[in-house]
């Protein structure tokens, strides 16, 4: 193994990661603030991607797809709450999983109603074509390079509506001491909202984003889901800056695992063999640290106080 295959696995572990945190983000401000499990979550970030791609052909140019289709899924999830998800926020938690599990059924069926069960074409744009020179002897991808750098944008624009503005004082207030924030007299029916809609747009983002590179198709959200949640539970829920920080390890060890045990298991077991359980252990990993974090750390690694 060589530099350059680990310098191209970081940055690929980055990508991979920054893309996460974009949905782990929303989820973990929901959870937190109104202790809501939303398994809906992952139908934000399939609806965006079907609205960015849609628009992107009808338009020709991915930018404008990706403009307008964010702001669609925003509103998407700005009136799901209003209309639906805000009545489950006195239900338990069974009602709540319940609840937003039917809610994904209906937006997998509503999305195959509309658009087909075959999956859509989403371009990258023709000016991110092609690789970049990084240094002697490696490229990389550019549209993977503009996935990092609006990776890691769209997380120094989050840092700074949290922590430096006053709906960011609310929403940390909220995920701290959900009670005290109340009463000191925080608008909690339009902060839930604009939270929704926040985290509806963040996941737009990341279905734009990844569409060129994975398919747009029915059912996109569910397996996205289950890695944010890891996300949340590794970083700590309501913990933005453990989202990111989650995001960033579990695609790391994902990019990681996929990468070395195959080459690891190859070496100790030969190539034949080795096939199956290299593919089995790599897939588990991310698990694996989830376990191994909640054990020494049970609220996470950056735990909200509350």
């Amino acid at each position: 193994m060589n530099g350059i295959l680990i310098l191209e696995q970081m940055l690929n572990g980055l990508q991979f990661g920054l893309m996460l945190f974009l949905l782990a983000a929303g989820l973990t401000l929901v959870f937190g603030i109104m202790d809501m499990i939303n398994l809906a979550h992952g139908s934000l970030y399939m609806v965006g991607a079907y609205l960015i791609a849609s628009i992107a052909q009808a338009t020709g140019s991915f930018w404008m797809g990706l403009g307008f289709g964010v702001v669609g899924a925003a509103i998407f999830g700005m009136l799901l709450e209003i209309s639906v998800l805000r009545r489950l926020y006195q239900r338990d938690h069974l009602s709540q999983v319940l609840g937003t599990f039917a809610i994904l059924l209906m937006a997998n069926e509503g999305v195959r109603l509309i658009w087909g069960a075959q999956p859509l074409l989403l371009n990258a744009p023709a000016e991110l074509a092609g690789p970049v020179e990084l240094m002697d002897g490696f490229s990389y991808p550019a549209y993977r390079l503009f996935i990092i750098g609006c990776g890691l944008v769209v997380a120094g624009l989050l840092y700074v509506l949290i922590a430096h503005t006053r709906i960011g004082m609310q929403v940390r207030a909220g995920a701290s001491n959900r009670e005290m924030a109340l009463a000191m007299g925080a608008n909690v029916p339009r902060l839930f909202t604009a939270i929704f809609g926040l985290g509806a747009a963040l996941c737009a983002v990341a279905g734009g984003m990844l569409g060129p590179l994975l398919s747009v198709q029915v059912g996109m959200g569910e397996s996205i889901l289950i890695l944010a949640f890891v996300v949340i539970v590794i970083g700590g829920i309501g913990s933005v800056r453990g989202a990111l920080l989650g995001a960033l390890i579990v695609g790391m060890v994902d990019t990681a695992g996929r990468t070395l045990v195959p080459i690891v298991f190859s070496a100790l077991m030969g190539p034949a063999a080795a096939a199956n359980a290299a593919n089995t252990v790599a897939s588990i990993l991310i698990y694996v640290l989830m376990a191994a974090v909640l054990f020494f750390k049970p609220r996470g690694l950056f735990p909200t106080h509350g």
